[in-house]
């Protein structure tokens, strides 16, 4: 086992480069099983999740090779469409392989996805998308079967706006015949990213990045190479460090529209933000300002951003209210930042924070990839040591977080631990 040590209270400062985007290339890398021909992809992060995808992937007797940053996928040689590895029950992304397995061969049958425990993640959006376009669902013994004798496009109406479900049916849907409507689709990057890559293989896709997506079906997808866009959630994450400890930072390899949402935060609580075409200058100028935050679909407030601006919310001047409206429990990391001397009150969906002077050090436990990210952010603007223990939930999401913080500056360091059974 592993822990963080940070000694806190050190502006940070410099350059950080932003790594490709988690979310983006776990679709990405299913869509990958439906081409044809081999793909390469580029600008893939080395975090957990991702090494988990591609160890299902190759399961399923896909071939994979991997580089620094890029893998290699030729989908010619798989064998199956059973994912039979328990490592897919460990990742609630697995679930893009219904779709891409359903439009390769017709059928797909996985374990039931894991993931985060934040809330009350139904697949019943997907499952409504498969089933308008054919498929059979069956849902026993804590696995999902779906198969279809034919895949025919229809337009499918999301009760709510859901990235998974948008970007499963959207895959499913490429090789369905005729012509696939999604409305109410969700507008995320990844969702654009996947898309085009999808358009890159032959696909015909139209209006992603729109809440109504048109896809016309295609007989085959090609192969192809694809660089996979930057992670805004990364690169939010540094935003905010650099806010909290009062540093100057750039963030590069970015594409500031993304962060447009959390810029104006941040601008709102007297910090500086500075977009170029491909970077972003933050400039902490002192205790940050209090301020209302609510939780939304993309272009709204993120909800995997408001746990790390909840950690700089505790130092902020004043009292601010957090609204999470995606996610039902997304409030466990407040518990540990109370550790530390934060003033936080919850009530259901919603947190009363009243900024204290400065957080102290203390030995805290991430419950979840994103509280993980705002523990870590308390910590380096904390006053002594911190101790951040549940790095296998940050480590599924960030690639080498204590290296690119210490490069800005930060005493963090990364140790083996004994549990209490010695194990």
């Amino acid at each position: 086992m592993e822990k963080l040590i940070i000694n806190g209270s050190r502006p940070l400062n410099g350059t950080v480069k932003a790594s490709g985007a988690k979310n983006a290339a776990l679709g990405i890398m299913a869509a990958t099983v439906i081409a044809n021909g081999p793909c390469l992809i580029g600008n893939l992060p080395e975090i957990e999740d991702v090494e988990i995808m591609k160890d299902i992937i190759h399961s399923l007797g896909v071939k994979v090779k991997s580089k620094k940053n890029q893998a290699y996928f030729d989908a010619s040689t798989m064998t199956t469409s059973d994912v039979e590895t328990p490592l897919a029950s460990k990742m609630r992304a697995s679930y893009y392989l219904i779709g891409a397995l359903l439009a390769k061969t017709g059928r797909a049958s996985i374990p039931l996805p894991g993931g985060c425990q934040i809330g009350a993640r139904p697949i019943d959006q997907h499952i409504k998308g498969f089933k308008a376009l054919g498929a059979t669902v069956d849902i026993s013994e804590n696995r999902i079967s779906v198969s279809a004798r034919k895949l025919v496009g229809d337009e499918i109406y999301f009760d709510s706006v859901s990235v998974g479900a948008t970007i499963n049916v959207m895959l499913a849907a490429v090789r369905a015949e005729g012509t696939t409507k999604l409305v109410n689709a969700a507008r995320e990057p990844h969702v654009v990213d996947t898309a085009n890559f999808l358009n890159l293989l032959g696909a015909s896709i139209r209006g992603a990045g729109t809440d109504v997506i048109t896809i016309e079906g295609v007989s085959e997808l090609k192969g192809g190479e694809y660089s996979i866009i930057p992670d805004q959630i990364e690169i939010g994450t540094y935003m905010i460090a650099a806010a909290a400890t009062n540093g100057n930072v750039y963030i590069t390899d970015v594409i500031p529209k993304h962060m447009e949402t959390l810029s104006a935060k941040l601008e709102d609580m007297g910090v500086t933000v500075e977009n170029g075409d491909d970077y972003i200058h933050v400039v902490g100028n002192g205790r940050p300002y209090a301020v209302n935050v609510k939780t939304s679909v993309y272009p709204g407030f993120p909800t995997d951003l408001q746990q790390p601006l909840s950690a700089l919310l505790c130092i902020a001047q004043g009292n601010s209210t957090v609204t999470e409206n995606i996610f039902e429990n997304r409030f466990r990391h407040l518990e540990e930042l109370k550790k530390m001397g934060a003033s936080v009150e919850t009530e259901g969906r919603r947190a009363f924070i009243t900024g204290v002077s400065s957080l102290t050090g203390a030995k805290i436990m991430a419950s979840d990839l994103r509280a993980g990210a705002a523990l870590v952010i308390a910590g380096l603007m904390a006053e002594g040591e911190t101790e951040v223990y549940g790095l296998e939930h940050i480590d599924r999401g960030y690639e080498s977080i204590e290296k690119k913080f210490s490069k800005l500056g930060a005493d963090i360091k990364r140790v083996p631990y004994l549990t209490r059974s010695g194990s």
